[in-house]
């Protein structure tokens, strides 16, 4: 088991800076200020920043698995393992160019929650979608187009057993057209600033939890 990381927070002795920030692991005590070179000392005793686990999802909640068809990014697949990882995602089935855990640039962001996830390659999304059918799956493909419904408008015809399958798509070109008509809900995530869409893992996190909170609040 690893050891705790303990941090101090340093504050400027300059009164007219008062410069503030943490201790990080590569400087345990920082002497000068960044900004105006004048003494630092610690303002705190050191602390942990162990956080607690609460587990509050209902483990009555349907069952999610997560596809992920043609991302691009590491960095992106690695943060979306660690929120699928809080989320109580099942599974995380990867198609077609979705870099998987093997790749080292993923530990980045899944920091170990990518080896925590049971997952899963496929050369192709729209295969994989027409299997997971047949299954029983419910598939949710989260995407912006015209006939999309907010994911905080959820009203889904399911039950408790029933495995539901987000679908997330490629950062630019967004979720295969043929895998969002396959799809028994295209849900999209309301934007009211100058961007049409947000990062992929940040969408992602907000709809995974959003359906966690659904069936929280039906049962």
């Amino acid at each position: 088991m690893s050891k705790e990381a303990e941090f101090v927070i340093f504050e400027c002795e300059n009164p007219d800076c008062r410069f503030r920030c943490p201790s990080n692991l590569t400087a345990k005590s920082l002497e000068l200020c960044p900004l105006c070179a004048r003494p630092m000392h610690a303002a705190t005793p050191a602390f942990s920043n162990q956080k607690a686990a609460i587990d509050q999802l209902p483990a009555n909640n349907p069952p999610i698995e997560v596809l992920l068809d043609n991302l691009r990014s590491t960095l992106n697949v690695g943060s979306i393992f660690r929120t699928s990882d809080g989320a109580r995602v099942r599974k995380i089935h990867l198609c077609g160019t979705t870099p998987t855990p093997e790749h080292p640039k993923i530990a980045k962001t899944g920091l170990g929650a990518e080896w925590n996830l049971p997952w899963v390659a496929y050369r192709n999304g729209l295969d994989f979608i027409s299997e997971v059918r047949k299954n029983g799956f419910m598939v949710i493909s989260l995407e912006a187009t015209p006939a999309s419904t907010s994911i905080f408008s959820l009203d889904l015809d399911i039950t408790n057993t029933q495995p539901i399958l987000l679908v997330i798509g490629n950062e630019v070109s967004g979720v295969d057209p043929e895998i969002l008509d396959q799809s028994d809900y295209v849900c999209s995530i309301p934007m009211s600033g100058i961007k049409s869409s947000l990062n992929v893992a940040v969408a992602f996190g907000i709809a995974v939890y959003t359906i966690q909170e659904y069936f929280s609040c039906k049962n």
